[in-house]
């Protein structure tokens, strides 16, 4: 059994990644959010629902305290976001990281430039790259809702493929490296529609 913080797990991706790990694992769930509030707890028996703020980091280390993995979905100051989850891992001795960026942060996508818009996350997955920690850095297309579980992945300097991806794909991969010890670790992955 596995222990997971979700950081910003009111996002559209996390909460339906939520579903996926509490419909297809064992894992025991820390749901990390700015206003409790917002959420219902889906499972008390294995999900525990913590108000906090990232940049919180004395909330934030304690949130940490004996999870395997956190997985960061994000948005706002997000370089800011990337030190302080850095910082807090690194004290609470918690190594592995799956953290969701965008498509085209290396201008990898053919005939886009999405240039300034891209910043916060090009910034906040440099913070990534550059620290010690065991990671996976997620640079999903556009998000559709279809039921489909189907992706490509493109590594770090690859050509992206395609422009979308559906959210029940993105949470099937982001379980799978939640659950599978080093897999694609310290790698910037492109996820699409495969």
């Amino acid at each position: 059994m596995v222990n997971v913080l979700i950081l910003g797990a009111n996002g559209q991706l996390a909460r339906n990644t939520t579903r996926v790990f509490l419909r297809d694992t064992d894992a025991k769930l820390t749901l990390y959010l700015r206003r409790a509030s917002r959420l219902r707890n889906p499972d008390p028996g294995r999900v525990r629902i913590v108000e906090g703020d990232v940049l919180e980091r004395a909330a934030l280390e304690a949130a940490m305290k004996g999870q395997d993995v956190v997985y960061a979905n994000l948005a706002g100051a997000m370089k800011a976001q990337a030190e302080f989850i850095v910082s807090a891992m690194r004290a609470s001795n918690v190594r592995r990281l799956i953290f969701i960026s965008s498509m085209g942060i290396y201008g990898e996508v053919p005939g886009e430039r999405y240039q300034s818009v891209l910043d916060p996350y090009r910034d906040s997955a440099a913070v990534i790259e550059a620290s010690d920690l065991d990671y996976t850095l997620l640079r999903p297309g556009w998000f559709t809702h279809d039921r489909e579980v189907r992706y490509e992945l493109t590594q770090k300097g690859e050509p992206f493929k395609g422009h979308d991806v559906s959210l029940d794909s993105l949470s099937d991969l982001i379980v799978k490296l939640a659950t599978t010890q080093g897999m694609e670790s310290r790698k910037s992955l492109g996820v699409s529609r495969g």
